[in-house]
């Protein structure tokens, strides 16, 4: 077979996802041949689609003689296989865990065409030409900790049509001795990472997540985010997804000289940090914003391009830490208000003091609506699963908006208590009397969900979840 010249870069897709072929523009005369094997620009154009993959390493595998067969080996890398000389048949089988395990694509490569083969998908060589060399860049370096897969070159399920039969061609005794396919173990998919495991969104995103050997928790005593070894503390090459649940939450003590310096920390420095990771590893980054990034002053529902000004010391470190997440190329933002969970929050309170016959005084000039921990981790997983475009989303429950005296006296009703034992009373009027550091609140924490409900997911109604979130306490 002649190197085909000329051709016009384009890409093919297998029956394998993630599996690319792409023709090679391969420029050639009598006195030979030029290509450019990769072109960043070009092949990561939309109209070409190659992922960003940003390889780390570039291998050259030189073989003698026609016939010599190499694999089936998947890495828990993505690479990127062209041919410098000669010609080699290619097959690739996916490894990977998932309802195309098994599924095999054949094709011979010159220096014309070259593969994208993502991780986990099995692949193989067989060289049809002598003094052959093949080159491949790869997204991480070997590591003797890494999760490697193979399979028996000879597998009758995988029906691999070898151009030379295997009792022909050389091969080594390793890969001879690889398991078939019924006796693989799937490479599973790359890490997530879910910090602040031990909060209320925490445990939600465990209850929505599962437990999975590819999901790891991790609470403030299994990782410090602030941590100046964060970078080496794990193999960043091996996860895909940080879901940043952690941070400083506690909006009044922020005002004071150590919970200013403490908010800073959990909600700048760490996520600076997780940031820079993200970028340099090619991970995806979901970080949890808040409407106190807003003053509160709009008229209607905030959205998601509207400015950021921030009242007190915790708004601002959120404000900032928008700032750093928006610089990974792969991010997803969710800015949300009034959460409630797992743990005490206002809705509990209400609820306790309903039931201990305590008339509570709840503030009336503050709007939004509430947002349950299992409808934001539903939401992160819809963003994660769908691949929805990375940004900045506004989560939060829909409906109507309500002030927190509203929201404490439909608590009382639910719970067969007189919502009248409800008082409303100004911001103002309910500070008056506090001693010590009192953050701004923004009057208006309405915000819009458009954007994220044109990706396909619409939270649910606050009113509706707030009757069975009361249904379940105890």
């Amino acid at each position: 077979m002649v190197t085909a010249f000329g051709k016009a870069l384009t890409v093919t897709q297998t029956p394998i996802p993630g599996l690319i072929v792409l023709d090679l523009p391969v420029h050639g005369d009598s006195r030979g041949w030029f290509k450019e094997n990769w072109q960043r620009e070009k092949m990561t154009a939309d109209t070409i689609g190659l992922p960003d993959f940003a390889p780390v390493q570039n291998n050259i595998s030189f073989n003698d003689a026609v016939g010599t067969t190499r694999g089936i080996h998947a890495e828990p890398w993505d690479k990127y296989v062209s041919v410098a000389t000669g010609r080699i048949f290619g097959a690739w089988v996916d490894l990977r865990e998932g309802d195309t395990f098994g599924a095999v694509f054949t094709t011979e490569l010159d220096a014309s065409k070259a593969i994208f083969v993502p991780r986990g998908v099995g692949n193989s060589y067989q060289t049809l030409e002598p003094d052959t060399a093949y080159t491949y860049l790869v997204t991480d370096h070997w590591s003797p900790e890494a999760t490697y897969t193979f399979l028996n070159l000879a597998d009758d399920t995988a029906a691999i049509d070898w151009p030379i039969p295997l009792d022909q061609v050389e091969i080594s005794a390793k890969d001879k001795n690889h398991p078939r396919l019924g006796e693989v173990v799937p490479m599973p998919p790359k890490k997530t990472l879910i910090t602040g495991a031990s909060g209320q969104l925490g445990r939600a995103l465990r209850a929505e997540f599962g437990e999975h050997p590819w999901i790891e928790y991790a609470t403030r005593g299994d990782l410090d985010l602030t941590s100046p070894g964060l970078g080496t503390a794990r193999r960043w090459r091996e996860y895909d997804t940080i879901i940043n649940a952690a941070a400083h939450t506690k909006v009044d003590a922020a005002e004071t000289p150590d919970g200013r310096e403490d908010a800073w920390a959990a909600n700048v420095t760490a996520v600076a940090a997780l940031a820079r990771i993200a970028t340099t590893h090619g991970l995806t980054l979901v970080h949890i914003s808040s409407d106190y990034v807003y003053d509160g002053t709009k008229t209607g529902p905030y959205t998601e391009t509207d400015p950021v000004r921030p009242l007190g010391v915790y708004g601002q470190t959120k404000a900032a830490g928008d700032a750093l997440a928006a610089t990974v190329p792969r991010h997803y933002i969710l800015r949300t208000s009034w959460v409630i969970g797992d743990g005490n929050n206002f809705v509990r309170t209400m609820a306790s003091l309903a039931a201990r016959g305590i008339d509570p005084r709840v503030v009336d000039d503050q709007i939004g609506r509430l947002t349950f921990t299992d409808d934001l981790a539903r939401g992160i997983r819809h963003l994660l699963h769908t691949h929805a475009p990375h940004g900045t989303y506004n989560l939060t429950g829909t409906g109507e908006p309500h002030s927190w005296a509203q929201i404490a006296a439909q608590v009382f009703a639910l719970t067969g208590h007189d919502p009248a034992r409800v008082t409303g009373v100004s911001t103002d009027d309910y500070y008056a009397t506090t001693t010590g550091p009192i953050a701004p609140r923004p009057r208006n924490s309405t915000l819009d969900t458009t954007t994220l409900e044109n990706t396909g997911y619409t939270p649910a109604p606050a009113d509706t979840s707030l009757e069975t979130y009361v249904s379940g306490l105890s």
